[in-house]
């Protein structure tokens, strides 16, 4: 292999060769967007896993890519002073968590980072001038994670719940995660026993047949518990039921997903309830809404609530305002706003979400909301056409951000102020090259909703520009 790098000058051009499984010194110069160590050998730029700013390492080549190699750590020269051990057995091999070696204060620093590098790639106006604050952390940030897909596979006869290793289809069974809720963990190891027990057909990639995942999640608020089974064919569960209810009162809903398409989607189109409730109760800052098994809603709750806070906080409602909530989901985060508003409308693209959304409104017993099912770049136009104006805007898109037409359309209509909750710090700064455009940034709020992981959620202030 040859990789070739050079200066921006003809003269300094030169031919470096490097090969897989050569050994190389280093020196970690900072940290990526994945939580891998950056350094640089002969100018070349070098990806480790697994190691801190300011380490000495020795390292071995594991692929030559066109810009960079990426390497496996052999032995630290110089430790940071930062480093920790682990608190979970299973940390390396999981991979769930990608920097829980490094203490949690410089966690925090680290995710505040993570928004200046992508600011610095993407360049939005006036990028070097924004307040961004420091990243709001959790006292204990351990068995935080309220939902968690288990995927499930058969070895040596029995069957184990767990998360696939980094790139790969090995399965790494897991009864003790130390980012999970405990009790939710204490239900997926007893249904990990139970469907080993009564032999119910287990997924795998030739037969293709069987339970593939099951979701759990649990509400912080009332403690509800409910679980999806997602399967490729037709199981019989009963049994399995009558002892997971019997050990687990917490379980209030068990519904069964049919996914027979050979994707990585981990859920398909058609959900029905087996047996319990059609949705459990949850609650955040002053309110209560339900959540039917496939809504979305943070895995974090006792960070919710600083996230939504820290929303409404930035969104700074004086009363009067009109406001639409983009990529509503069961209308959890525009909730917030509701009794601040004079009134509350949202959409999203998936109805059951909407229905939701409607019923957790009624619930609450909310006459200014209003929800339809839809894209907002084709709802906001309509609504516009019929005489809604928005003064203030709410945007919490998936990881993918912003949709373009969605862009383009906040662009046209310029509501007065509007705050972007972002889980994706690269997209959040792509979006935010053409959002600048018409607003300013008025400052960051970095909120780690994700301990011990290189992802954090982020809270935008932005008011439009005269």
């Amino acid at each position: 292999f040859v990789l070739k790098t050079c200066k921006r000058f003809p003269e300094n051009y030169f031919t470096l060769t490097l090969k897989v499984n050569q050994r190389i010194p280093l020196k970690i110069k900072r940290m990526g967007i994945n939580g891998e160590g950056i350094g640089f050998y002969q100018k070349t730029l070098v990806f480790v896993p697994g190691v801190l700013k300011g380490e000495e390492i020795y390292c071995q080549i594991t692929s030559i890519k066109r810009n960079f190699v990426e390497a496996k750590l052999l032995k630290i020269n110089k430790q940071s002073k930062f480093r920790v051990t682990p608190p979970c057995a299973i940390y390396e091999a999981c991979g769930g968590c990608q920097i829980m070696h490094l203490r949690y204060d410089k966690q925090l620093d680290f995710k505040k980072d993570l928004l200046q590098q992508a600011l610095k790639k993407f360049k939005p106006s006036g990028y070097e001038q924004y307040t961004i604050h420091p990243t709001i952390g959790m006292d204990q940030p351990s068995h935080y994670r309220a939902k968690l897909q288990f995927q499930t596979r058969t070895t040596k006869g029995s069957v184990k719940a767990g998360l696939y290793a980094e790139n790969s289809h090995r399965l790494i069974g897991i009864t003790d995660c130390y980012v999970q809720d405990q009790e939710t963990q204490r239900i997926i190891n007893s249904v990990a026993e139970l469907l080993t027990k009564h032999r119910i057909p287990i997924y795998n990639e030739r037969k293709e047949q069987g339970v593939r995942t099951v979701m759990v999640r649990r509400a912080r608020q009332t403690g509800q518990v409910q679980l999806i089974f997602i399967t490729s064919c037709q199981v019989n569960l009963i049994k399995l039921i009558d002892e997971l209810i019997s050990q687990f009162p917490s379980i209030v809903t068990i519904a069964l997903n049919w996914n027979r398409q050979k994707t990585s989607e981990v859920y398909g189109e058609k959900t029905e309830i087996l047996w319990g409730k059609q949705a459990i109760d949850e609650a955040v800052l002053d309110y209560e809404f339900s959540l039917s098994p496939r809504a979305f809603y943070q895995l974090n709750p006792q960070q919710t609530e600083v996230l939504y806070n820290e929303a409404v906080k930035a969104l700074d409602i004086s009363g009067d305002e009109d406001l639409i909530d983009a990529y509503c989901g069961v209308g959890t985060i525009g909730f917030a706003f509701a009794r601040k508003v004079k009134s509350l409308r949202g959409m999203d693209i998936i109805p059951e979400a909407i229905e939701d959304a409607k019923a957790n409104a009624r619930q609450m017993g909310l006459t200014n909301a209003h929800y339809e099912a839809g894209k907002a770049e084709d709802i906001i136009p309509k609504w516009y056409q019929e005489g809604y104006h928005a003064d203030a805007l709410i945007v919490d898109p998936p990881r993918t951000g912003i949709d373009e037409k969605l862009l383009k359309t906040i662009l046209k209509y310029k509501p007065s102020k509007m705050v972007y909750v972002s889980c994706n710090v690269s997209t959040l700064a792509r979006d935010l090259v053409e959002l600048t455009k018409s607003y300013q940034v008025e400052y960051i709020q970095s909120v780690d909703m994700f301990p011990h992981t290189a992802r954090t959620e982020a809270v935008v202030k932005l008011t439009k520009t005269e």
